[in-house]
């Protein structure tokens, strides 16, 4: 909106459009959290129940179950599928909606300053959400907690410092 339409930003973002952003986000996140909470409840654990990761990650608690996961894999899966599809989805329509703007602009200029900026957002965008992708969207025979601690501290902490 900002860069598309910058005369009509205030309008458009009004305070209230802002909070129901707001408000959607966190109940998205409430309710995600809620579901995997409730079903996490139900696994039974077996055996040495010692996180062996950096923080209590969802894929790294399902390793330590001795009961069916697939009620999990599946929650994990659905969920993962509509959070990255929305952001992903939103995300390009976005950038699409710039892109012919800055196209239709003048200034050779502006056009540069505008499309290194949005650059380095798609790269941190495509940075952080492909380690989430690469993280819960495998096999879980495939998880091995010394990767995955690698790659945690990578979309936890060097990606958001990079931004």
């Amino acid at each position: 909106v900002a860069v598309c339409k910058p005369l009509s930003y205030t309008v458009i973002m009004s305070r209230s459009f802002c909070l129901w952003l707001l408000w959607g986000a966190y109940a998205g996140g409430v309710l995600s959290s809620l579901i995997h909470t409730c079903a996490s409840l139900r696994l039974s654990y077996c055996g040495r129940n010692s996180i062996n990761h950096f923080f209590c990650d969802l894929a790294a608690l399902m390793a330590l179950a001795c009961s069916d996961t697939s009620l999990n894999e599946l929650l994990l899966f659905t969920f993962g599928i509509l959070v990255e599809g929305l952001n992903t989805v939103t995300i390009a329509a976005s950038y699409s909606f710039i892109i012919i703007a800055v196209v239709k602009m003048p200034s050779s200029g502006g056009r540069l300053k505008t499309f290194s900026t949005c650059a380095s957002h798609l790269t941190t965008f495509a940075l952080f959400h492909g380690t989430i992708l690469f993280m819960y969207f495998r096999p879980k025979s495939s998880f091995f907690m010394y990767t995955d601690k690698k790659v945690s501290v990578f979309y936890t902490l060097i990606i958001p410092m990079l931004n």
